[in-house]
């Protein structure tokens, strides 16, 4: 239980469907030293357990403070030190939730570990997991305005099976109004925005506590113009547009990021319109793919499905052509803006997820 709305009404629903479950809240940060502003996390623990008190639940504080470095924060450090875009929120579900936190569920009795996740896990008919178990899909959340699904791309059908999501039906304006009914004090309380662990805090504030400085010049793509200077590549993402630091021309044309170029820390800008030389791609390469589906349903030659690009983009058609091991090629029909090195590609079959890929 995070002391959102979402994981209050996981409690209730689970509850309410006679399920005995304890509340936990996993204290993975609490940025000790002050130094890229407030962190939340008391106020997150009180109203989680506010919540416990009213559905007379028991509830734990479960300190996964030194996992989550080594698991998440080394892993996100890392990656923007070396210039790509790690996505910290889909690790801690792999490694964090449903998987340290999984392990200290398991070792204290417990079957499942449930999450205010808006996705759906139905189990598959007449089909068995490798080690034999009930395999199980994962589907998109019913409100797709919502949906989650994208955050879950890397888990494995193990973590699945251990999964619960008890709101993936529910559109959230009816989520919050069983939190009301309920007399929940989440209930209005707003959704959390920001990097996973430590709240409402912008990613450059984070990097700049935390990576040093590493200058270089801005380049214009198209004509190698030197534009300006910047403080460090891993500031700045593939398709970014805003706080590049280099003005628009006299047409009122934005500059956009295209690449970054590591021999000279340079970072490269055009302006922002669909022939910016490497905004768009047809193609990409992903590795470290995830499937949460079995061995035999991996495709082993080439096959249409679908891929979400990165969260609240919509699902687009896809060539998939595997390369061997965890390594695959992406063609896409339309051309996708803005692929980051790093980032993650979901992979569906319609409304279900079936596993996923970094960019390289």
């Amino acid at each position: 239980m995070s002391g959102g709305v979402d994981s209050s009404v996981a409690a209730l629903v689970l509850q309410r469907q006679g399920v005995p479950i304890v509340g936990a809240y996993m204290k993975n940060w609490i940025n000790e030293d002050e130094i890229i502003g407030h962190c939340p996390w008391q106020q997150d623990i009180d109203d989680a357990r506010a919540v416990c008190d009213r559905l007379g639940l028991e509830f734990r504080v479960v300190n996964l403070m030194q996992e989550y470095r080594d698991c998440v924060v080394a892993y996100l450090l890392d990656g923007y030190a070396r210039g790509l875009t790690p996505n910290p929120d889909i690790m801690c579900n792999r490694e964090i939730k449903f998987g340290v936190f999984r392990t200290y569920a398991r070792e204290q009795g417990f079957t499942a570990v449930a999450t205010g996740h808006y996705a759906q896990r139905r189990p598959i008919e007449n089909r068995k997991s490798e080690i034999g178990n009930p395999s199980f899909a994962l589907l998109e959340g019913a409100d797709k305005n919502k949906d989650q699904s994208y955050f879950l791309a890397l888990l494995s059908q193990a973590q699945l099976a251990a999964a619960r999501f008890p709101i993936g039906h529910l559109p959230k304006p009816e989520l919050r109004a069983l939190a009301r009914a309920a007399g929940l004090s989440t209930a209005d309380k707003k959704d959390s925005q920001g990097i996973c662990f430590i709240g409402e805090v912008k990613m450059s504030d984070f990097l700049r506590a935390y990576v040093p400085d590493a200058p270089g010049p801005i380049i214009r793509a198209h004509d190698g113009r030197e534009l300006g200077h910047h403080r460090g590549l891993h500031f700045y993402t593939l398709g970014q547009r805003k706080g590049i630091g280099v003005p628009s021309n006299a047409d009122h044309q934005a500059y956009v990021v295209v690449g970054k170029r590591a021999t000279d820390r340079a970072l490269l800008v055009a302006f922002d319109h669909p022939d910016a030389p490497g905004l768009f791609q047809r193609e990409v390469r992903v590795h470290s793919l995830q499937w949460n589906i079995d061995s035999a349903s991996v495709p082993a030659a080439p096959r249409t499905l679908e891929a979400r690009v990165r969260y609240r983009d919509p699902r687009v058609p896809i060539e998939f052509i595997p390369e061997g091991g965890d390594t695959a090629f992406i063609k896409f029909q339309s051309p996708q803006r803005g692929l980051a090195s790093g980032q993650i590609l979901a992979l569906y079959d319609g409304e279900r997820l079936l596993g996923g890929g970094v960019y390289v």
